[in-house]
């Protein structure tokens, strides 16, 4: 008998309350594990396939050109620049990877919704929001590292240099979050912790739920092979009656992000007081100093803000606005200077639908970040964020410099 695709792809089954879960690991490089899913999915076997997405990352996958739909004000208004630059670059790692190597990261993922659809079957998404990953990654890792690691993560993925053959290799066990941060994940306990375990518990419970809640009678789960192992032996602990209500809290447990500790909470208006009672000194010494330390502090803030709005290709105007935004916005903590000089870029230089069409592709290398509008906004307003909260603390010093000098 020739051997099929689907045997040279790691599986595990495993049966739940008379509910047969086959695990299928695959490469999400392959186009061999994409065939397995294919044939799988033909065997009739399966009435319903659990995939290793979730619900933004399926989203993206069937609707390409959600991105042009976009709501830029609304991100800035929530914060999300960060986050939505981090998976833009992730999204540009891919389609490197498809450029250099002629491949399609996720093409199983693509035939599990295509086939399942064609078979009338239940598509399930099981993995835990990519935002959310990143949120608990950022707070689990110290607060001194997290510089290093999402710098990291941004240079590997806008790199101009060839992706090494390695970094292949590692997508065959996991998927692009993974392999973005493999250099620090592999040994970092925190990084793993919610990039590779968590997500294990997630999809595992997620699965248990879909049983609980739906009489799924034998379901293909298809996973990265890296995910194989954990995923099984998260089920295995599972046996007797599911009580779906506690699969219900784990989820939700592993769907928070952590808040920051109280100090963090407190910090930035401390540093206010800190800044706002040299300027009390000041003036309590003499109206002349008082005005210099002032002064001092527009022109620093100001000055590093602008700097980086510059960096980052901002229109003239939104320099300006950095620099005289920034002083104000450092001392207020509810508003940063990025969400200021972002509004202005975008007021300024209103994306293009082209801008929007070419944003997955412009960010493969460095030069398009700033070509793009939508990318040069985000610059912008990291840029400026940045600038301003060197020039904080830059600032902070001299005038206590001065007031003890």
């Amino acid at each position: 008998m020739q051997p099929t695709n689907t045997d040279a792809q790691p599986q595990r089954t495993i049966t739940i309350n008379n509910t047969e879960i086959t695990l299928l690991g695959t490469a999400h490089v392959s186009r061999a594990s994409a065939d397995a899913v294919e044939e799988e999915l033909n065997s009739g076997r399966y009435n319903a396939v659990a995939i290793e997405l979730c619900p933004s990352r399926y989203q993206a996958l069937v609707d390409p050109d959600a991105l042009s739909r976009m709501d830029l004000f609304q991100v800035l208004k929530e914060g999300k620049i960060p986050m939505v630059s981090a998976s833009l670059a992730l999204g540009a790692f891919q389609q490197r990877m498809a450029d250099q190597y002629g491949i399609r990261p996720g093409e199983e993922m693509q035939r599990a919704i295509s086939k399942g659809k064609e078979h009338d079957l239940p598509v399930l998404l099981i993995d835990r929001e990519v935002g959310i990953t990143l949120k608990r990654v950022y707070r689990n890792v110290p607060w001194w590292q997290r510089f290093m690691v999402f710098s990291g993560l941004i240079g590997s993925v806008i790199s101009r240099e060839e992706i090494p053959e390695e970094e292949i290799e590692r997508l065959k066990e996991g998927d692009v979050l993974e392999s973005a941060f493999t250099q620090f994940a592999e040994r970092e306990k925190h990084l793993y912790l919610p990039l590779i375990h968590e997500r294990d518990q997630y999809m595992a419970a997620r699965l248990i739920q879909e049983i609980a809640t739906d009489d799924h009678k034998n379901i293909l789960a298809i996973v990265g092979a890296g995910h194989l192992q954990g995923i099984y032996e998260q089920l295995e602990q599972y046996a007797g009656p599911i009580d779906a209500e506690t699969m219900d809290d784990q989820i939700k447990a592993l769907d928070e992000t952590p808040a920051a500790g109280r100090f963090w909470k407190v910090f930035p208006w401390l540093i206010v007081a800190v800044i706002v009672t040299g300027f009390i000194i000041g003036f309590m010494r003499s109206p002349e100093l008082g005005m210099t330390l002032i002064w001092e502090w527009v022109l620093i803030n100001g000055s590093l803000s602008a700097l980086g709005a510059l960096i980052a290709g901002g229109h003239p105007l939104t320099v300006v606005t950095a620099f005289l935004a920034a002083p104000i916005t450092s001392l207020n903590p509810t508003i940063g200077a990025g969400m200021v000089t972002g509004a202005a870029e975008l007021f300024l230089r209103k994306p293009t639908v082209g801008d929007f069409d070419n944003l997955r592709h412009d960010t493969t290398h460095l030069g398009g970040w700033w070509k793009n509008r939508v990318a040069r906004l985000f610059l912008v307003f990291i840029l400026s964020s940045l600038g301003s909260a060197i020039g904080t603390y830059v600032a902070g010093f001299r005038i206590f410099d001065r007031l003890i000098g």
